[in-house]
């Protein structure tokens, strides 16, 4: 489905395979105390959200809730003021995929992505994924995510720019961690690894004690007004 006029419009449910497409037109999801769009498809359907700006007004819940289905993709997109999150990945189909792509999330009331499987796994690939001034966390991987990120920015976020808790995966490449309350927070059981990533400036630069944190020596860490060196349990070798 193309939008072929510019406007404003209501939340959507989508419950099918569907590609909406708003590229080359000003279209958006304006919405006050309700989420944007869910994604609530079968067990096999595609979803693609492309060129929508995302408006919660300060009560919004949650910009995008991805709650079933199997892969969903989020490109160009503009996300700002939602109350609760403004993407949420948490799909019931077990083995779901997101990736997002070329993605500005700003300005949400508490966090900007959070992935939060109930009882299965999700991935979600981040290329060129900016998440700056959520009140509370940029991005949170919690039991059962795997996240894999590149070319992105977590900066200005009231708490962690990137948190892990329980068995999440997350791996870094090439992205910027700055200005945030924490940079990095792996709780206990999270695992990151990390290449050519920047975290810098934030309150607190790292906090691993539950975690492990994998490196492959490439990484920069300074201006963190703690300054505390993280502790890596592995230095990773490029093949």
């Amino acid at each position: 489905m193309n939008a072929l006029d510019p406007g404003g419009f209501g939340a959507l449910t989508i419950t099918k395979a569907i590609t909406i497409d708003a590229t080359g037109v000003e279209a958006g999801v304006l919405v006050s105390g309700t989420n944007g769009i869910v994604v609530a498809a079968g067990a096999s359907d595609v979803v693609t959200i492309r060129g929508l700006d995302f408006v919660g007004l300060g009560t919004g819940i949650k910009g995008i809730a991805f709650l079933s289905g199997a892969m969903l993709t989020v490109e160009n997109c503009r996300i700002s003021g939602f109350s609760l999150r403004g993407i949420s990945i948490e799909s019931s189909t077990p083995n779901a995929q997101a990736f997002i792509s070329n993605t500005l999330l700003h300005g949400q009331t508490n966090n900007g992505i959070v992935v939060d499987p109930p009882g299965v796994t999700n991935t979600v690939v981040l290329d060129h994924v900016r998440v700056v001034n959520s009140a509370s966390v940029g991005l949170a991987a919690n039991p059962g995510s795997i996240v894999r990120i590149t070319n992105s920015d977590f900066s200005q976020n009231g708490n962690a720019g990137v948190y892990g808790s329980g068995a999440a995966a997350i791996t870094l490449d090439t992205t910027m961690i700055a200005a945030n309350g924490v940079g990095l927070e792996l709780l206990s059981g999270a695992v990151a690894r990390m290449a050519n990533v920047n975290i810098v400036g934030n309150t607190v630069g790292f906090n691993t004690s539950g975690g492990t944190l994998n490196s492959f020596g490439d990484n920069r860490t300074t201006g963190n007004l703690d300054g505390v060196q993280p502790t890596i349990n592995n230095h990773l070798t490029p093949i």
